[in-house]
């Protein structure tokens, strides 16, 4: 039998123990058996095997065989630049390798701040005399003793219990607190068992003697955080599609480059020299620019995030949060505000709505009740010589809160008797001397109070009650359980100075009901709307109570339908993996009473459906799923360790709607990936062109290695970012999230880049070229040296209508189908610090000397800027009309639709 289920005598016999505790010695003896007492941490990749892992991704390794590739083709061809290439390449992975590192490693040093552990100090009973020692040298079979406000170290037996509850949300996700005692239990499962406390849950209100019979990852805190170091990390989205992109450039790359090798063969160029220019080709086509460029965009992204309260531990994340398709959301704390308010009051005879009642009318008319509620409680106060604050159930606390702001002043009569809570009567009674008279007080279930009672007080007078004010009550308590409340009856009697005690709570005056809940945050019910319009699934998984579960979905907009599909765990046990993926179709589904290992199910069964899947939690039983999830989000401020150890995300305030506002940033960063990708891969064209040109057409280069670099790592790099620090599109929270097969480089992205964008781009820049070179006399076919001065300035002149090209597609990667009106040229900041820094940059490389000298360039006429001008108007001309067309079509789509749906409509009313 489980030792819940045994007798307290059967239960010492199996840990070899006794009611006065341990020796020295036998716990000593257990200590180095079983170890200390403390979870051990999430298994994480060390930290140097983190930091070699940002050089060896595979883009890293793309760009290293580029950096090899160079250095081999300078060994074969001196003098081109090939050199220093190979160590701007290696430049770039150093320094993106490291800043992504040390991003992520700031963000670990913030959760360590955020870092709270199991008690640290505890009261237990060793050789018979009382001890207060670590809770790490805590051992089985030690008895223990516990009090309100304190953490349980272990998993314990209880041996005795005085009005004891005890708050389970961070194993079970119960946000209610719950009733405790010593009596054997007949449940199967240790979690729900009666006699057990459970290491990691708090006690709320009470104090217990307890045996402990588990430690460390013994425990069920230990065995669900086991569970999570056997779950395997999923890799973000964008991290899938960096890879595929990576994949797709090296084959393009290689294709190019094979095929301009052939074809140089085939015409006959020299095997070196046709070798070389085709490895120049490779590595001109890999956008060296584009993983620092996607790594400060992420990370510019991971410091608004932060300023909107949400702490990024993984840069990927950033972007994978802005894919998700559905949020498994908790309920307490996230959706709620994890505390228990007053939400209704009945008095005999009417509903009182204690939000909109002034105090002072409640004080008038039913003072007995606030004096109840002032009185019956178990609190205690954390300061002995001020005002403090209270500590104790949650409940409690809401109803002492109430009646001192009715009753102002009112000091609480002395205690002179009471009768403690019991789970088995439900109820408790304190007992006051109030003026003259000897004054019970009583609250608890209405069903176990009221039929104590005799009368009920109406404005403040005692009247019989009577079967009528029994349906009445009954159906006022019906009223406010089926809204997700938990209800209590408060009561009271004037007792005679020579009472009996056995009969206290007999002819009891029934004063009021009162409706608790945890209230929701005020802005859940905005941001569950805002994931509605982006066709984001909201599912809330808890542990809580199903009818506490569905009210709160209902008064956040979770569910608005009837009915909705409520799955407790009962349920999911009973459905295979088929039926769990069938079952997670309903459009709105809550799931409660669920353990650690059915919200793990829950996850993967949505991963099986190709859904990419957020998950929110604060408990030790969140942690499995978190780290299962595509993005794993947990609370920083109610968190646990290991929940936030498990996840990519924390939100600094616990509250879903900064979950929304990251969604948003993170679709941004996609969509902004897809713009500077469109910008940076444009440039590859007239970088590509030039070795095409001097291969086959018998023209000089006009565009040297180092040239390439000016553009790639130089010129381009402000924009690019400008282009990553985007506002959010407005419309950006109104379509539904992008599925796993949608590709962040698509074809369209390539066709518009490739061979509309870039080929512009290289046409002006061959203009700009042959322009010069012609106006200094230059003949077709014939040979410059790499010194001379009119090839100095052709180049020049390629070089710099690249950069002018660019400015003008800057803005025109903005939007892939808005124009780019006048008025919001000038809204990004860091676009136009960009361009300035662009023009700035080829300013100094065209005129002045240093410039001249390391890119190999020479000053040219005003003329040769002037040239690109037709290309630059015509460029923006075509991309103009290439979105207007995608509009036209858009529209027409949508016409076509309402009218399909029109005649429908007036069928149906007809």
């Amino acid at each position: 039998m489980l030792i819940h289920q045994l007798s307290l005598d059967e239960a010492f016999a199996t840990l070899r123990s006794s009611p006065t505790g341990l020796s020295r010695g036998d716990a000593l003896e257990r200590r180095h058996e079983f170890g200390a007492n403390r979870i051990e941490p999430l298994q994480t990749t060390p930290i140097f095997v983190r930091f070699i892992g940002q050089f060896a991704h595979f883009f890293a390794v793309l760009l290293w065989v580029a950096a090899l590739l160079a250095l081999f083709a300078d060994v074969e061809m001196p003098g081109q630049g090939m050199a220093t290439l190979a160590i701007a390449i290696v430049a770039v992975i150093v320094i993106n390798g490291a800043f992504s590192f040390w991003q992520e490693y700031r963000a670990e040093e913030t959760m360590a701040a955020l870092q709270r552990l199991l008690p640290h100090r505890v009261r237990v009973l060793r050789d018979g005399a009382a001890a207060v020692i670590a809770a790490e040298e805590i051992v089985p079979g030690d008895v223990i003793f516990v009090g309100a406000g304190d953490d349980v170290p272990a998993d314990c037996r209880l041996i005795e219990a005085f009005a004891l509850r005890v708050s389970n949300a961070t194993i079970t996700g119960e946000a209610r607190p719950v009733s405790r005692d010593t009596q054997r239990s007949t449940e199967a499962d240790v979690l729900r068992s009666r006699n057990v406390l459970l290491a990691g849950t708090s006690v709320t209100s009470g104090e217990a003697t307890a045996l402990v019979f588990a430690t460390a990852m013994h425990t069920a805190f230990g065995r669900i955080a086991h569970l999570t170091q056997a779950t395997v990390d999923t890799p973000s989205p964008l991290l899938r599609e960096i890879a595929t992109l990576s994949r797709v450039i090296a084959g393009v790359a290689l294709a190019i480059g094979a095929a301009v090798f052939v074809i140089g063969r085939f015409i006959g160029l020299p095997l070196s020299i046709g070798l070389v220019f085709a490895i120049g080709i490779i590595v001109a086509n890999v956008p060296e620019g584009l993983l620092p460029t996607v790594t400060l965009s992420m990370a510019m992204a991971a410091r608004r995030m932060a300023k909107r309260h949400t702490l990024v531990r993984h840069l990927p994340s950033v972007e994978a949060l802005g894919s998700a398709s559905v949020i498994c959301t908790d309920k307490t704390g996230t959706l709620t505000q994890n505390r228990m308010d007053i939400r209704s009051i009945y008095v005999p005879g009417r509903f009182v709505n204690p939000a909109t009642t002034e105090p002072s009318t409640l004080a008038a008319r039913h003072r007995r009740f606030l004096e109840c509620a002032a009185c019956c409680h178990d609190l205690k106060r954390t300061s002995s010589d001020g005002p403090g604050q209270w500590i104790g159930d949650p409940m409690e606390q809401a109803l002492a809160r109430m009646a001192a702001a009715a009753l102002g002043a009112f000091e609480p009569p002395a205690r002179i008797d009471e009768i403690p809570f019991d789970p088995e009567r439900k109820r408790m009674a304190t007992v006051h001397r109030v003026g003259n008279d000897v004054v019970l007080f009583a609250k608890g279930a209405p069903e176990e109070l009221v039929p104590c009672a005799r009368s009920v007080d109406v404005e403040g007078e005692p009247i019989p009650l009577t079967g009528e004010w029994n349906r009445e009550l009954a159906q006022a308590a019906t009223e406010m359980a089926d809204r997700g409340m938990r209800v209590l009856a408060f009561a009271y009697r004037v007792l005679p100075e020579a009472y009996v005690r056995a009969e206290v709570e007999q002819d009891l005056v029934i004063a009021a009901l009162v409706g608790f809940e945890d209230p929701p945050r005020a802005e859940v019910p905005a941001a569950v709307h805002r994931c509605r319009d982006a066709g984001i699934k909201i599912v809330m998984v808890t542990g809580d109570h199903p009818h506490t579960a569905l009210a709160i979905a209902r008064e956040v907009g979770i569910v608005q339908k009837a009915p909705a599909t409520l799955l407790t765990g009962d349920d999911l046990a009973r459905l295979s993996d088929i039926q769990l993926q069938l079952a997670l179709d309903a459009p709105e589904i809550v799931c409660a009473r669920v353990s650690a290992e059915q919200k793990l199910r829950i996850v993967v069964a949505f991963q099986r459906k190709r859904c990419i899947v957020a998950v929110t939690g604060d408990g030790v039983n969140d942690a499995p799923a978190l780290r299962a999830a595509d993005i794993g989000i947990a609370m920083g401020v109610s968190g646990t360790d290991v929940a936030r150890e498990a996840a990519d995300l924390v939100l600094l305030d616990d509250n879903f709607a900064s979950i929304v506002a990251a969604v948003e940033e993170g679709r941004a960063v996609f969509e902004n990936i897809g713009k500077f990708l469109t910008y940076i891969l444009t440039s590859n064209i007239p970088e590509l062109v030039p070795y095409l040109a001097f291969a086959f057409m018998r023209m000089p280069l006009a565009l040297t290695v180092i040239q390439i670099l000016a553009v790639d790592l130089g010129t381009d790099m402000v924009p690019a970012l400008g282009l990553g620090g985007e506002p959010p599109d407005s419309g950006v929270m109104q379509r539904p999230p992008r599925t796993r097969d949608d590709r962040l480089l698509t074809r369209g992205l390539l066709v518009r880049a490739y061979l509309g964008l870039g080929m512009m781009e290289a046409m002006a820049a061959m203009t700009a070229f042959v322009f010069v070179l012609t106006g200094a006399g230059w003949e077709w076919g014939t040979d410059l040296a790499s010194t001379d001065q009119a090839y100095r300035q052709a180049t020049t002149a390629c070089l710099t209508a690249i950069v002018l090209m660019q400015i003008v597609n800057v803005h025109l990667c903005r939007s892939h189908t808005t124009s780019a009106s006048p008025v919001a040229l000038f809204r990004n900041r860091l676009i136009n610090a960009g361009i300035v820094t662009e023009l700035a940059v080829i300013l100094l490389i065209d005129y002045t000397a240093a410039g001249n000298s390391l890119f190999g360039t020479a000053p040219i006429p005003v003329s040769a800027w002037l040239i690109v001008l037709p290309f630059g108007l015509a460029m923006a001309g075509l991309e103009e009309l290439r979105k207007g067309a995608i509009r036209h079509a858009r529209a027409r789509r949508a016409d076509d639709a309402r009218n399909a749906i029109a005649p429908r409509s007036r069928s149906a009313s007809r």
